[in-house]
């Protein structure tokens, strides 16, 4: 169990908190994911599950940054679950020093 919680985050950190939590209640699902990228902007999904696509929040947050040319990713978070493997091998694909954040309800466990 973690000591950490939101609020512990520097602001930076918590805003991701905020879009990644965002992110899944636009579209009523339990998790999102948010990553700033090396020059501060920012990118925010839920999980994508259709019939010909399926990505974790993590994943798709990592796919729109790569989309929109980050070469670095400084943090992510990922809200409402454990961990995600897929979205955590992806982010490291980019950046492997990157700092991500795990956030269930607002108790904070940084994954990697």
């Amino acid at each position: 169990m973690s000591d950490l919680t939101a609020e512990d985050l520097d602001a930076e950190d918590a805003k991701l908190v905020t879009l990644a939590r965002g992110a899944a209640g636009r579209v009523q699902q339990s998790t999102g994911a948010a990553v700033r990228d090396g020059i501060g902007r920012t990118y925010a999904s839920a999980a994508v599950d259709l019939p010909s696509l399926k990505l974790t929040a993590l994943q798709a947050a990592v796919a729109q940054a790569f989309a929109a040319g980050a070469e670095k990713l400084e943090a992510a978070v990922l809200f409402g679950a454990g961990s995600d493997e897929d979205g955590l091998k992806a982010a490291k694909e980019i950046s492997a020093d990157l700092t991500v954040w795990s956030v269930i309800r607002k108790e904070v466990t940084r994954l990697a």
